[in-house]
């Protein structure tokens, strides 16, 4: 935890500038795509694991967005199982989720007095999770799994963007639900 927050500090520090930005036309977020990898933690589930997203950035009014969203993780578990007529053993069963959702984003890159190449935001998303799980073929007992998911989610964020060049840039999200790095495309 005190990494993220010596990273998040170090962010901070080194994407402020001591004089507010000169631009031209006043900036807008939308029209993004954003592509990432990164480590979802789910308390369900009792394990971090590697989570793909994508989300796409529309403005709604100065400084805020609306992202519509998508996730894909999979993960295996074991369960030990038995009967009279079947061997004990453990038995593994695959989830698929896929979070699907939308992406309230609100920057302050004005009020930090950013420099142009750098974003820096709050965030929460709002959805829910498709899942599907399969079960070992020779497995024969109770289907219901000890980590049934919510189908609803709700997540905050906090991210940052380093614009390479007017096209490109690579952000990093923080978040309660998937942390994630990658590059943010705009259109």
């Amino acid at each position: 935890m005190n990494r993220i927050v010596l990273l998040i500090t170090a962010v901070i520090f080194f994407g402020l500038s001591s004089q507010s930005q000169n631009k031209d036309s006043e900036e807008k977020y939308g029209k993004t795509l954003n592509v990432g990898i990164g480590i979802g933690y789910y308390g369900n589930i009792g394990k971090s694991m590697p989570v793909v997203h994508f989300d796409y950035e529309i403005d709604v009014v100065k400084n805020l967005t609306l992202a519509p969203s998508i996730s894909f993780y999979t993960y295996q578990k074991y369960n030990y199982w038995g009967s009279s007529q079947y061997a004990y053993k453990d038995y593994s069963y695959r989830q698929t989720v896929v979070p699907i959702g939308v992406k309230g984003t609100y920057y302050f890159d004005e009020l930090l007095k950013a420099r142009v190449k750098w974003d820096f935001y709050l965030a929460a998303s709002l959805g829910f999770k498709i899942k599907k799980t399969t079960w070992d073929s020779e497995y024969h007992g109770n289907t219901t799994t000890t980590d049934e998911i919510s189908p609803l989610y709700m997540d905050f964020h906090i991210g940052s963007e380093y614009h390479l060049n007017d096209k490109i840039g690579l952000f990093l999200d923080l978040s309660t639900g998937v942390s994630s790095f990658g590059l943010a495309v705009h259109l």
